[in-house]
């Protein structure tokens, strides 16, 4: 358990929290959302000691311990990947250390002896003789092997490393376990191994993510990080986007009676209560809802872009033709002799290898020469990339936004025109006259998308388009491609995104050959499963 009573932080003028009041509870999953910039991150560096509240204090229970995921993925580049992950118990650790000394000692003198035996009890106490083999299983399902738990992090790629901290912060049960992004380049096989891991804890879990999907499966709450409060609701992401949206609606709406409104809310949280425990992605763990009133739930301050991508013209029945494609990148074959027709109706979700997906994303859209094999697109067709790395798109000499995107737009359209445009994307005001150069990530990411709908394109090739976004940005984003009339052919790594934008799955394998099946993104994985294919 941890109680935070009365928290607050400012920089300068900038207010990220004030009297803040809450108690996290064991056993619950706490998903803490908000806007970019709202102090997520920050509020979890509050919780863990990091960072001290200008006001206000956090407290736990007595002797209750706490582990957060580490960030910095190089810390510790000397140490052993199986040492790492027990390192996540500190204490534990310091006994094993010291326990370990006394015994390379020469002379072993009766004192050692002594305190050898002290050490020995207060190891045996915090379950040490087990400690290499809860670390190796956790290790393991996360996917990293037996042969590589006596290798140093030195040698781990990225991803692996990633992995063995997050094994470290959830190595030896803590009491509070604080996880800001832990989904973050993990493959599929590793997400669902920490969902069920996350389901069946049963102490105290604060997780920042932007995956959806993930939000929806471990959590039990929302902590909403929203008008500097922090408020906390019961049920997973999509009640409270479900919910929020529809406060936000009867707030603005001035012509209902209260009671309409009141009536409307319960229905839906009845619709609700009746259905979320029968859902396929609801947790084990997901609680009864207690009754709501209008006035628990509260409209959002968080602005959400508007993604519309319509078509100048309609696609006919020849869409793209694959005809023996090729690939080869330093004698390895990405794909091989990739053979598929695609159809007016596909929305079709790439799976595999990240080089082998990006490299036939450049082909198909022209960007890329060096294969071997065909493809041709039908004559109505027009197309438009996001490619994974934009940083090409914004080395020009542009000196505003609407420089920058007005080179995009097919028509001679007008400033106001082209500032309309952008402030749907939330560039709003003086916002437009800033310099491409220095946006941030997710900022360029809604510049590419805007450059795509002024395209009118009736195929979308899209390469991982949720990277840098925020919630707000992903949910808009998914609800323009699911309103989308034209194809695509799009990566992800958003389980949510693809499952409810997909209705075709192609999966590069790693011998070249390709998986095709006509279903939704679950349905594959159910059939891949009873196929028993990895």
């Amino acid at each position: 358990m941890i109680q935070v009573s009365n928290v607050a932080l400012r920089y300068g003028d900038r207010k990220l929290f004030e009297d803040v009041n809450i108690k996290f509870t064991p056993g619950n999953c706490y998903g803490l959302i908000g806007a970019n910039g709202a102090g997520k991150s920050t509020f979890l560096k509050i919780l863990s000691g990091e960072i001290e509240p200008q006001e206000g204090n956090i407290s736990m229970g007595t002797d209750e311990r706490m582990t957060i995921l580490k960030q910095n993925h190089f810390e510790y580049e000397a140490f052993q990947v199986l040492e790492t992950v027990m390192m996540g118990h500190k204490e534990l650790y310091e006994v094993m250390k010291q326990k370990n000394e006394i015994y390379m000692k020469d002379p072993f003198t009766d004192e050692d002896g002594i305190r050898a035996a002290e050490l020995e009890g207060e190891f045996a106490d915090m379950n040490g003789w087990e400690a290499e083999s809860d670390a190796a299983i956790l290790l393991q399902g996360l996917g990293i092997p037996d042969s590589m738990h006596f290798s140093t992090m030195a040698e781990l790629t990225g991803s692996e490393k990633v992995k063995v901290l997050l094994a470290q912060a959830l190595f030896g049960k803590p009491d509070v376990l604080l996880l800001d992004e832990p989904t973050n380049h993990l493959d599929l096989k590793a997400i669902q191994w920490l969902e069920e891991f996350l389901i069946n804890f049963e102490n105290t879990v604060i997780v920042v993510s932007h995956d959806r999907h993930f939000l929806n499966k471990v959590c039990t709450h929302i902590a909403d990080l929203d008008f500097s409060k922090i408020t906390v609701y019961a049920g997973n992401y999509d009640f409270w986007y479900e919910s929020s949206q529809l406060a936000q609606r009867m707030a603005s709406d001035q012509n209902k009676k209260k009671e309409e409104k009141i009536k409307e809310l319960q229905a839906f949280v009845a619709r609700f209560s009746a259905n979320a425990s029968k859902s396929k992605q609801a947790t084990s763990r997901k609680k009864t809802l207690d009754k709501i009133e209008l006035d628990d739930i509260k409209p959002s301050s968080r602005k959400y872009p508007f993604i519309n991508f319509t078509m100048d013209r309609e696609i006919g029945n020849d869409v793209l033709t694959i005809d023996g494609l090729t690939k080869t990148v330093e004698g390895h074959d990405l794909f091989k002799d990739m053979r598929f027709s695609m159809n007016k109706e596909d929305k079709l979700i790439l799976l595999g290898d990240p080089l082998a997906k990006s490299a036939f994303l450049k082909i198909v859209a022209g960007e890329d020469d060096t294969f071997e094999g065909d493809f041709k697109w039908g004559v109505t067709t027009t197309n438009n990339y996001f490619p994974i790395d934009n940083e090409e798109f914004f080395q020009g000499d542009e000196k505003t936004l609407v420089d920058w995107l007005r080179q995009f737009s097919p028509e001679d359209e007008t400033e106001t025109f082209l500032r309309g445009f952008l402030g749907r994307m939330l560039f709003s005001g003086e916002e437009v006259r800033k310099s491409p150069a220095v946006l941030s990530g997710g900022e360029k990411v809604r510049c590419m998308l805007s450059r795509m709908m002024l395209s009118h394109s009736n195929i979308l090739l899209l390469d991982e388009p949720t990277n840098h976004l925020d919630l707000e940005s992903i949910q808009a984003l998914n609800e323009g491609l699911i309103a989308f009339k034209g194809a695509m052919i799009f990566t992800s790594h958003d389980h949510q995104f693809i499952q409810t934008v997909a209705n075709r799955v192609i999966e590069i394998r790693p011998d070249g050959s390709i998986l095709d099946k006509q279903l939704s993104y679950d349905d594959y994985l159910d059939w891949k499963a009873e196929n028993k294919l990895d």
